[in-house]
């Protein structure tokens, strides 16, 4: 078993801003093409729907393209290159504390973990609902498949409220 640490561009955005461009299509298609709207309206609603759909899919190609270069197991492995080089420049003591502020699936707080052996490390983050595939079981079970018992993940899943 190997360890999960996602995507930093989820796939979730990826579906909802194709989804979007294709409503903006079907919308460009209704009032452009079809006979419902006439005159000055038809004309404004084409050029405004087919302008959405053209800039949604070029949003959407370009995201298709960051999941393919941040992929931690892709041909790019960028996210592995950026995780591994940050983290060799993290040198902490004997018994000494590290602490990974958003640490998302664990990724950059085990690989500081596995270059410090004599160091425990903490690894934060509020993993709420907009990047959905980050939890903590799943920083937990990264931690675990990874080897390293000395990295504690500890979070919320919402962001309490100030007063």
């Amino acid at each position: 078993m190997k360890p999960d640490y996602k995507n930093w561009m989820p796939k979730g955005m990826i579906w909802t801003a194709a989804g979007l461009t294709g409503l903006f299509f079907v919308l460009f298609v209704l009032f452009g093409l079809t006979g419902m709207v006439s005159g000055t309206w038809k004309t404004v609603l084409s050029v405004v729907f087919l302008a959405l759909t053209v800039i949604g899919l070029g949003i959407t190609v370009w995201m298709i393209l960051l999941y393919r270069v941040f992929s931690y197991d892709g041909k790019r492995q960028m996210s592995k290159q950026i995780i591994e080089g940050v983290a060799e420049y993290v040198h902490l003591p004997d018994g000494g504390k590290g602490l990974d502020v958003g640490c998302g699936s664990g990724a950059l707080t085990i690989a500081c973990a596995k270059r410090n052996p004599a160091a425990t490390f903490v690894g934060v983050d509020r993993w709420g609902k907009e990047y959905a595939s980050f939890n903590k079981p799943l920083c937990e079970r990264n931690a675990r498949v990874g080897g390293e018992k000395r990295v504690l993940p500890k979070g919320r899943r919402r962001a309490s409220r100030l007063p």
